[in-house]
C-alpha cells in the first residue's frame, strides 16, 4: 500500500459471521489512516476481533456534505481512507455511494475490496435461474409501497430486496395482495447463528411466520419470483 498517495478503499465487511472477511480487507483496514464507518460501535467490534487499531470516523446517511468533503480533503493530502458499512459491501443500500461520487468529482482514486453481500449469499443458495434479476433495495416505508410491490409482482425476472423486521410481514401481505401466486425465497440472519432460509409460495411463507412468530427477528433478504 502506497502511503504517499491518497486513496479510498471501499471495503466489504462480514454480514454476520466475523470470519467472512478477506485477508486483503484485513490488511487494508490495518494500514488505513482512517476508517469511515456508519457506526463506530459496530465497526469497533470487528476491529477488536482482528486487532486492528486504525482510527475510526463516522460517515453515515445523516453526515453533512461539508464533512464528506473533509474526508476527501484528507485523501487529497495523502491519507488512505477505508469506507465500511455496518455489514456487507458499502454503496449497496447505504450512503457509501455518495462519498465515492464525491471522490470521483475530486479525481480521487477509489478501489473496491469485494466481499460479503446479502444479495450474493441468498442468490448462491436460491436454486433458481438467477442469471438475470432486479435488485430494489428496501421497500418505501409509506409513500410508494404499492408501486414498489406492483413492480415486484409484474417482473418477469426474480426480484431481490431487503426488508426490516418491523415491516417484513406487513409487506409480504401487501405483495400477496398484488401477486397471490408469487414464490418466495427468504433469507433471515444470513451467516449468523440463527440463519434460516424459508422457501415456498407466498401463502406458505406467510403461514410459516404466522405459526412461528418467534422467527420474526433479525435482517431479511427476499427473492420474489414466478
Amino acid at each position: 500500500m502506497d502511503k504517499n498517495k491518497g486513496k479510498i478503499y471501499v471495503v466489504a465487511t462480514p454480514i454476520g459471521n466475523l470470519g467472512d472477511i478477506t485477508m486483503r480487507a484485513i490488511s487494508i483496514l490495518s494500514n488505513a489512516d482512517l476508517i469511515a464507518c456508519e457506526d463506530t460501535r459496530v465497526t469497533q467490534k470487528l476491529m477488536q476481533y482482528y486487532d486492528i487499531n486504525s482510527q475510526l470516523i463516522t460517515y453515515h446517511q445523516h453526515t453533512k456534505e461539508h464533512r464528506a468533503q473533509e474526508i476527501i480533503d484528507e485523501v487529497l493530502n495523502g491519507k488512505i481512507v477505508a469506507i465500511v458499512t455496518d455489514a456487507g459491501t458499502p454503496g449497496i443500500s447505504d450512503p457509501g455511494n455518495k462519498l465515492v461520487s464525491l471522490a470521483i468529482k475530486n479525481n480521487v482514486n477509489v478501489e473496491p475490496v469485494p466481499g460479503a453481500t446479502a444479495i450474493g449469499a441468498i442468490s448462491s443458495v436460491a436454486g433458481i435461474d438467477i442469471q438475470k434479476f432486479t435488485f430494489l433495495a428496501y421497500p418505501p416505508h409509506k409513500k410508494g409501497r404499492q408501486t414498489f410491490f406492483t413492480k415486484v409482482a409484474e417482473s418477469d425476472i426474480p426480484v431481490i430486496y431487503y426488508e426490516s423486521v418491523h415491516r417484513v410481514i406487513k409487506n409480504l401481505m401487501l405483495l400477496q395482495e398484488f401477486a397471490p401466486k408469487i414464490k418466495i425465497i427468504l433469507g433471515r440472519e444470513l451467516t449468523k447463528i440463527h440463519e434460516e432460509i424459508v422457501r415456498g409460495d407466498i401463502d406458505e411463507v406467510l403461514d410459516y411466520f404466522e405459526n412461528n412468530p418467534d422467527k420474526i427477528k433479525g435482517e431479511f433478504v427476499i427473492i420474489a419470483y414466478k
